[in-house]
């Protein structure tokens, strides 16, 4: 990790490259490894796109994986894991693999550096990496997503792609790739290699009455397009017609592929149990539910729209879903006690025990201007509002690279919470029309006991239409993610009654965190 990490460019986040012949210094790289020739051998799918490129290529993956290919998958970017980036048959590339591949990568590329050729920027050696892998392990597809934009990426030294796919356009990295969709879209299409067409809208009725194994209405233009790649790869390499041209129905393999997709931080649904709870499956719906994280990494208007709609539908389901149990289980205990309850109370009862959280945070290269006011316009167009927001700093630092073994750090010693303090004024500004004045930046020090709001926070006025006296007592600014998750679950345990529903989004580093922090 520390080799890795030293791969870094010291730019700040945003800023254009270093390197202008990105991709003639990939060939020599690629040509001192050996690997320029065994490229095009790959059979590659490759997707660029600004939102959905990870979900179609995981969509592409799992198809063929089910279709019986050996599959390779290169994302970006990892959340716990940087081996998350590399899987080989749906699973995230061993530990023993991963080692050997990397060390004869950086020991070859370490022999042959000169005063002309330096070590690769990270993204570039990970990329590198990506196709050693698959060419070592011999995979039959390899899926290749995107690092940024297209046309320059270093991920577009492959020449000989069987197909390429392009997922939903928007804005995002405006200051790289340009401030209008046609600039933004000149640099996907760079990495066209064949004829362009428009994919089919996708329809449910195929699935046979399963879901999609990735969440969100969303999913099913990714879907689509999964589906048309995955088609053409088998057509180009021979082995559509073995199987499936007598069939014009969506394949048995593909409905599968499609369900049993998993990609992780993409409107996914976590049930926290805590370490002192006796089920230690973060994934089951069985371990109490009273805490339960909706995490999505979206980070540009159009994908925080998109999560807001998925959030907002998620927990609508739940709350139809735990009102149903909740008057099965009074009505039983009613017939018990020899009396009914009226069912006007026990909803009533059962709508008390909802908190909605915002759990944010996003990269000041982003504008939380734009971002915070779609989430909440979005959410409230479907009738759902925050009773809290926590503005968090992220754990993870862009000057490391991280394994799952990485220790995380619990020092708060000279952080600075200034772009937290400024979201969270943001964020009032938004709910309640006026500047945030009772609370000061400056009055806030690490040192201070009260670091963490009282338990009280969250429960006060939660659910009325009424504002507190104190109106900042809505949003929070908390030094440390792991004093966040700790706070809600104790929370969580001295309210036993109240189940805590939590977005995490805006950064899908800050999602990585909280799965790391939830699986520890």
């Amino acid at each position: 990790m520390e080799k890795i990490s030293s791969l870094i460019t010291r730019q700040r986040r945003g800023e254009k490259p270093p390197i202008s012949n990105k991709l003639e210094i990939m060939s020599l790289y690629l040509k001192i490894l050996g690997l320029d020739e065994d490229i095009n051998k790959l059979n590659i799918i490759h997707v660029a796109g600004t939102k959905g490129k990870g979900s179609t290529c995981i969509f592409c993956e799992a198809i063929l994986r089910e279709c019986g290919f050996r599959t390779g998958v290169f994302t970006s970017p990892h959340l716990i894991d940087v081996r998350e980036r590399f899987r080989i048959d749906g699973i995230d590339i061993s530990e023993d693999k991963f080692l050997q591949y990397f060390w004869d990568c950086w020991n070859r590329l370490e022999e042959n550096t000169t005063e002309q050729l330096s070590m690769p920027p990270l993204f570039l050696f990970l990329t590198i990496l990506a196709f050693k892998i698959f060419i070592s392990e011999q995979v039959d597809a390899a899926i290749i997503e995107v690092g940024l934009g297209g046309k320059e990426d270093s991920t577009n030294v492959i020449k000989e792609p069987t197909v390429c796919g392009i997922t939903s356009l928007g804005m995002d990295h405006t200051e790289i790739l340009g401030d209008t969709l046609g600039q933004i879209a000149s640099h996907k299409a760079g990495i066209f290699k064949v004829p362009l067409e428009v994919t089919e809208p996708f329809d449910c009725k195929q699935m046979k009455g399963l879901e999609l194994g990735l969440s969100g209405d969303h999913q099913f233009y990714n879907a689509a397009l999964a589906v048309s790649l995955s088609r053409c790869w088998l057509q180009r390499t021979g082995n559509w017609g073995k199987k499936y041209q007598k069939d014009s129905n969506l394949p048995d393999e593909f409905i599968r592929g499609l369900s049993t997709a998993h990609f992780s931080g993409r409107a996914q649904i976590v049930y926290d149990s805590s370490p002192n709870s006796d089920c230690s499956e973060i994934l089951s719906k069985n371990c109490g539910g009273e805490l339960i994280f909706y995490l999505d990494g979206a980070h540009s208007p159009e994908s925080m729209e998109t999560c807001a709609k998925w959030f907002s539908n998620a927990v609508k389901r739940y709350e139809i879903s735990s009102h149903s149990s909740f008057e099965v289980e009074n009505a039983e205990e009613s017939l018990e006690n020899g009396h009914f309850l009226h069912e006007s109370k026990t909803l009533e009862q059962l709508e008390k025990s909802f908190r909605r959280i915002l759990l944010f945070n996003c990269l000041d290269v982003r504008n939380p201007h734009i971002l915070l006011p779609r989430l909440v316009n979005t959410c409230a167009s479907s009738g759902i509002y925050f009773s809290r927001a926590l503005f968090v700093p992220n754990m993870s630092k862009y000057s490391k690279v991280t394994s799952g073994a990485s220790v995380i750090s619990s020092d708060l010693h000279g952080i600075d919470l200034s772009w937290q303090f400024n979201l969270q004024r943001i964020w009032e500004k938004i709910t309640h029309g006026k500047e945030m004045t009772t609370l000061l930046e400056k009055d806030f020090k690490i040192d201070n006991k009260e670091i963490l709001p009282p338990h009280e926070f969250l429960y006060d006025d939660a659910s009325s239409g009424c504002h507190s006296h104190n109106y900042l007592a809505r949003s929070a600014v908390i030094p440390s993610l792991p004093l966040t998750i700790k706070w809600l679950r104790d929370c969580v345990r001295d309210h036993p009654s109240t189940r805590l529903q939590v977005l995490v989004t805006g950064s899908l580093h800050l999602v990585g965190d909280v799965l790391k922090l939830l699986k520890r």
